[in-house]
């Protein structure tokens, strides 16, 4: 009998091996559209040059002669890159730079008398102090840039060879910034206060005073969390906190904005991991994911969150960052595993499909297409790199690995003949299986195949799986395998 291998699209990766039977538990580099397995592409350098820190944050934008540009930020430095990837260094006078990892800062006399070794500074507190991340905007053709430790508003408009310059007027100890659908300035946690929004006049980066001639204002939010970022979602504009959500909807004078919680206990894990599409804000938080597309806010059930959240370095989660891949209807957040201090994996969800995909890419801060024809992302090396193009992959490789599949409930054994494999270009993906009599019994490989027409195989088990290595200079796409399969008996 011929028995299709009909996984459906996506990985499912919460509790055991077994418990995925059926489906995809493992994958690097690959993807699925419309049903069928496919690499992502690869990636290229963009930029001429390192910098000095881990960029986090990142904006492209088109000036008024459609020239492209692309803005990111360190810990210590502000750069612009031109469409040609030439590197200029704008960070500006009297810039505070603030760190390049998250640390804990110690000291005598916390926790109880006798705790720990004699000598020995304890955390001063659970919290570390989180890694420096930048909030980069464009008003008009102009960039706006806040670092969450400088906390100062600067504007830089397009000088090369000049640095950005603070906007004197604007709040200072600002947690972040944004430009709104209307283009007001929205300062976050400004003037130190991590629960207080406050807004220039509209078309105006000068004017903050209110007065009855002007739109300027502000106000402190309802919240028992401080205020992290935004963003702008279907005419309004979403504001994430460390506890909770709320939006900002325009209404003209005489209050100007009108701000709603549309969520609890749905606060962000870090800064930046939150990204927008047309339907709505998607973004990661302590243990969950969640969905803002107006209304309230929804947790978004996620089928690979024990892999996700089981293995996070949870002292450095301030680096996690979000960003959209429009072509392809994914949100990905890139984080950090419990082993590294950068990021060094991702977690997909396909947003029209509705469907997850995991793996392994070193990553800081990165923007979508737009600009650009391409995603930019930049890696821990200091490099931005334009995404989706060709198959390098740094000597990485695509790969997608199956849970359990048996017959029925898997109380018979099966003798395995040979695979028909569903390959566009056949010869390009090579295929290993590992079989088991019981779920927690010895496994027992078989492989690689290089995937002929048929494949002849002799595999015994009660329970086998298979993996998927694609080949890295090829644009191959997997449908639906199918395997000889005899069944034997139940002993």
């Amino acid at each position: 009998m011929l028995l299709p291998l009909e996984l459906p699209a996506g990985v499912y990766k919460n509790g055991t091996e077994y418990q995925g039977r059926g489906r995809w538990i493992d994958s690097n580099l690959v993807r699925w559209t419309d049903n069928t397995l496919q690499p992502m592409k690869g990636w290229r350098v963009r930029s001429d040059e390192s910098v000095a820190g881990k960029l986090r944050g990142l904006v492209s934008w088109k000036d008024n002669d459609d020239d492209r540009w692309i803005a990111g930020g360190s810990f210590s430095n502000l750069y612009v890159y031109n469409a040609a990837g030439i590197q200029y260094d704008i960070t500006p006078t009297g810039f505070v730079s603030g760190i390049e990892s998250a640390t804990f800062a110690d000291g005598y006399g916390n926790t109880f008398y006798g705790t720990s070794s004699y000598g020995v500074p304890r955390p001063e507190t659970d919290t570390p102090q989180p890694a420096t991340t930048w909030s980069l905007d464009t008003f008009g053709q102009f960039l706006l840039a806040c670092s969450s430790d400088d906390g100062k508003v600067y504007q830089w408009q397009l000088v090369v060879g000049d640095d950005a310059t603070v906007i004197s007027e604007a709040p200072v100890d600002n947690t972040g910034i944004i430009v709104t659908e209307e283009r007001f300035l929205f300062c976050l946690g400004a003037g130190g206060n991590p629960k207080k929004v406050q807004w220039s006049d509209r078309e105006s980066l000068t004017v903050w005073t209110p007065l009855a001639t002007n739109e300027a204002g502000d106000i402190e939010l309802q919240t028992t969390g401080s205020i992290q970022c935004a963003k702008r979602v279907q005419n309004q504009t979403l504001i994430l906190t460390t506890n909770d959500a709320h939006v900002a909807t325009y209404q003209g004078s005489p209050y100007v904005y009108g701000f709603e919680r549309v969520g609890s206990s749905c606060g962000i894990i870090s800064k930046k991991a939150v990204s927008a599409v047309d339907s709505g804000a998607y973004w990661m938080g302590d243990g969950s994911f969640y969905f803002y597309g107006g209304g309230k806010v929804q947790e978004l059930p996620c089928e690979v969150i024990d892999h996700v959240f089981t293995n996070i370095n949870v002292s450095q989660m301030s680096k996690i960052f979000a960003v959209t891949n429009a072509k392809f209807n994914e949100i990905l957040w890139f984080y950090p595993s419990s082993t590294a201090n950068e990021n060094d994996r991702y977690v997909a969800y396909n947003y029209k499909d509705n469907n997850w995909h995991i793996g392994t890419m070193a990553r800081t801060t990165g923007v979508d297409s737009g600009a650009y024809t391409r995603p930019t992302y930049v890696g821990t090396n200091g490099y931005l790199y334009e995404h989706e193009i060709g198959f390098n992959y740094d000597n990485d490789t695509p790969f997608v690995e199956s849970g359990a599949i048996s017959l029925g409930n898997g109380d018979n054994v099966m003798s395995v003949t040979s695979m028909i494999p569903d390959e566009n270009t056949q010869g390009d993906v090579t295929a290993n299986f590992y079989a088991k009599f019981y779920p927690n019994g010895d496994e027992y490989a078989y492989g690689a195949y290089n995937m002929s027409n048929p494949t002849d195989l002799r595999i015994t088990g009660r329970q086998l799986r298979i993996r998927l290595t694609g080949d890295t200079n090829s644009d191959w796409r997997v449908g639906v395998n199918r395997l000889e399969v005899k069944q034997g008996s139940r002993r």
